[in-house]
């Protein structure tokens, strides 16, 4: 049985966007642009992901603010998402000691609005999520993954998916705070590896567990030892 226009009925249907999936492509293209063009202006930097609603004082905002300060002290500058929470604590960091301190900041009906310790000329609006992304794992020399929720696990498993199958060069991606991320990486071990054999054994060196800031800084220049501005480029890969 056939409604108007040949169509069956009970048939599922694209509903028509005018002209939207055009236009769409251009605003996309614009993102890139403007996020090329400030990012590559930038200094060898390290992202730091972390939720965005922990407080000022809160144990892991300290910590994220303290691991800020050394990176910079090491030379590095520090990327964000350019909200609150860890990533103003990074920022804020990044700020005290006179380091670039740069936000990928992004449209939200909620939670999310740009910090006030981004440098002014490396602060970025996003809309689309995937070009935040590509940011971030384009220009960042090492991840430091703080607790947070279903945002950072994206992030955290998206770099580490690009890592694992060799789309992008291998960095460091550390996970700051036993307390919380022990739990799931025992399930990784576990029932990912163990039971259902999804992953390989070495991908789970992919992501150590450091708590201390000093080790966490060690562990990147020591991943980055005697290869210079070899390694210190961005992903050029992606």
């Amino acid at each position: 049985m056939f409604e108007k226009d040949g169509i069956p009925k009970g048939k599922r249907q694209w509903k028509t966007i005018k002209g939207e999936n055009s236009w769409t492509m251009f605003k996309v293209l614009s993102e890139f642009v403007d996020g090329f063009e400030t990012m590559n202006m930038v200094r060898p930097s390290i992202t730091i992901f972390g939720s965005a609603r922990t407080k000022v004082g809160h144990k892991y905002y300290e910590l994220g603010k303290l691991i800020a300060n050394r990176l910079v002290e090491e030379g590095f500058g520090i990327i964000t998402g350019g909200g609150p929470g860890i990533m103003e604590a990074a920022n804020k960091g990044a700020f005290e000691k006179g380091g670039a301190s740069i936000g990928l900041n992004i449209d939200l009906p909620f939670e999310q609005e740009a910090n006030k310790y981004i440098d002014n000329d490396k602060l970025i609006d996003f809309k689309y999520f995937f070009v935040r992304k590509v940011m971030f794992v384009k220009y960042s020399q090492a991840f430091v993954v703080m607790p947070g929720g279903f945002g950072t696990l994206d992030e955290l498993f998206e770099t580490l998916t690009l890592i694992q199958t060799k789309k992008i060069s291998r960095v460091p991606v550390i996970l700051v705070g036993s307390d919380f991320w022990n739990g799931l990486k025992e399930w990784i071990k576990n029932t990912m590896l163990g039971k259902e054999k999804n992953i390989s054994a070495s991908d789970l060196d992919l992501m150590p567990i450091i708590d201390d800031p000093e080790e966490v800084v060690n562990y990147i220049s020591d991943f980055y030892s005697g290869e210079g501005e070899k390694k210190l480029k961005p992903n050029y890969e992606l």
